[in-house]
């Protein structure tokens, strides 16, 4: 029988710095006092040493280990080098194979489960309403309702088939605003009727897919409560995710320590305001003052009755049927991460979802080709967004073309007047762009190129959204996502190895 103690501690989940264990945490582990941790880059060098930090972590543990990541492929993908890099969820459902979509799922799901994860913060149900969104982009499989529930439930059958916990986030949908909830508070206004008709029908079906569990976006809809964002929010989780949609599995939130949630409430009240509100476990990705805080705070909170008991074990139920279900009793071994099959999945799957928007007469190139290319190194729009490949992209170019010249341009540090002065005299300019849509200096850039190169190829490294906005180039060419797999795509692409045949899955402006 557990302590009140240690039931607020199982519904603890929290993220350290380093690649050991901090000595604080594995103490947690010991006495109960936290019930999963959260992974990020920061922990990661290499299988064998997240491994060896996971194994003394569940060894550590008291009770059985929840660990979660952020594993979605793509733009935000936590296990890069060492790791079979994947496409990310747009990529995927431009492929049209859902088939293929949960392979690549499976794929995933395999290695973290070789590692020692068991709970994986995928796949986004959220629709690409709005191409401002700094945020979603190509996390989203696209536009349409259908096309996206069909991808994500691929995803999710093929997570939980290697043994994974999915989650489908982020509920009731992140894609139709401009705001980062890492930087502030969204709010979204409207008509309720649009919500069901478009974000609500992924999670829907999710939740009839049987997905593990359902993460919160810290957005307000004003229609549904315009006091509290959902995290924080009795209406939207009670009675629109429990009541309407029927779920009765976990709830988890987005990290707590997002400025959307810290500014207006802080961590201790937060956390209290979030278990009221219907969530299981809230994630504490960073700080260890606030970790402290929200735990004080709940069984405080719990202690004097303003959280009811039945509230925390109805909580403590589904984290104990989370770790049951997902207990990871026969992990593959190591050998199983970055296999030839999985590599050869991953390029699969990375030319599946390649579109060529636009062709000219001097698409492909020829081997002998001597191309411009300039191609703009990766700027963080969010921190749910990591870096990437960087410049990826022109080191696999030039190993297919020896004679390209490349340039990684960094759009603060160029005018268009350099641009001009790099193209003149050539006849084959490539312009890779990374969500310059989002980034006028690198689109007044690109647009630079294209309007002075004698034949330009836009290749659109991450957002499609780019095409739109650069489209008077000869030819274009989307890749849907800078991982590994896609860069190569592109350059095959480009040399005439395979002819994309990917459809985009939202609509250009």
């Amino acid at each position: 029988m557990l302590t009140l103690p240690e039931k607020i501690g199982q519904m603890m989940m929290v993220g350290f710095d380093g690649t050991t264990a901090p000595p604080h945490i594995l103490a947690w582990l010991a006495s109960g006092r936290i019930g999963g941790i959260y992974l990020f880059a920061r922990n990661v060098e290499s299988p064998a040493q997240v491994k060896r930090m996971l194994d003394r972590c569940h060894a550590a543990a008291k009770h059985p280990l929840l660990v979660g990541i952020d594993q979605e492929g793509g733009i935000v993908a936590r296990l890069r080098a060492g790791f079979s890099e994947s496409p990310g969820a747009m990529a995927l459902a431009a492929g049209g194979d859902p088939a293929l979509a949960q392979e690549i799922a499976a794929m995933m799901g395999s290695e973290l489960a070789a590692l020692g994860i068991n709970w994986n913060f995928a796949p986004v149900a959220d629709i690409s309403h709005n191409p401002d969104n700094p945020s979603v982009g190509t996390r989203s499989c696209g536009a349409d309702p259908a096309l996206v529930s069909e991808f994500v439930t691929a995803q999710i059958r093929g997570l939980q088939s290697a043994g994974i916990a999915a989650t489908v986030k982020h509920f009731p949908g992140l894609g139709n605003t401009r705001i980062d909830t890492h930087d502030a508070l969204a709010k979204v206004p409207g008509s309720l009727d649009y919500l069901y008709q478009q974000d609500l029908v992924p999670f829907q079906k999710a939740i009839q897919a049987g997905v593990a569990c359902v993460m919160t976006t810290h957005v307000l809809f004003e229609e549904l409560d315009s006091r509290h964002p959902t995290t924080l929010s009795p209406v939207v989780l009670r009675q629109l995710l429990r009541g309407r949609l029927g779920y009765s599995g976990a709830v988890c939130s987005d990290c707590m320590e997002m400025n959307a949630i810290t500014d207006a409430w802080g961590a201790g009240e937060s956390a209290v305001l979030a278990v009221l509100a219907g969530v299981d476990m809230p994630l504490f990705s960073h700080r260890r003052a606030n970790q402290e805080a929200a735990y004080q705070a709940i069984l405080a909170a719990a202690e004097s009755g303003r959280i009811p008991r039945a509230r925390i074990d109805e909580a403590l139920a589904r984290i104990q049927a989370l770790k049951q279900q997902f207990a990871l009793p026969s992990p593959p071994s190591l050998s199983v991460i970055q296999s030839s099959a999985h590599r050869a999945l991953a390029q699969k799957a990375a030319r599946a979802g390649t579109a060529l928007l636009k062709r000219s007469a001097d698409f492909p190139l020829p081997p002998s080709a001597q191309p411009l290319c300039i191609e703009f190194g990766t700027h963080i729009i969010s921190d749910a967004v990591e870096s990437g490949s960087r410049a990826g992209f022109s080191t696999y170019l030039r190993q297919r073309l020896p004679a390209a010249e490349c340039h990684i341009i960094d759009p603060a540090a160029a005018s268009p007047a350099d641009i001009r002065a790099l193209i003149r005299g050539r006849d084959a300019v490539i312009i890779a762009t990374r969500s310059a849509h989002l980034q006028p200096a690198q689109a007044q850039l690109a647009q630079a190129a294209i309007d002075h190169a004698p034949s330009a190829l836009l290749v659109c490294l991450r957002n499609p959204y780019d095409a739109g906005t650069l489209s008077a180039a000869d030819s274009i060419l989307c890749t849907h996502s800078d991982s590994q797999p896609s860069l190569h795509a592109a350059v095959d692409a480009i040399c005439g190895d395979f002819t994309p045949r990917a459809k985009l899955t939202v609509k250009l402006r």
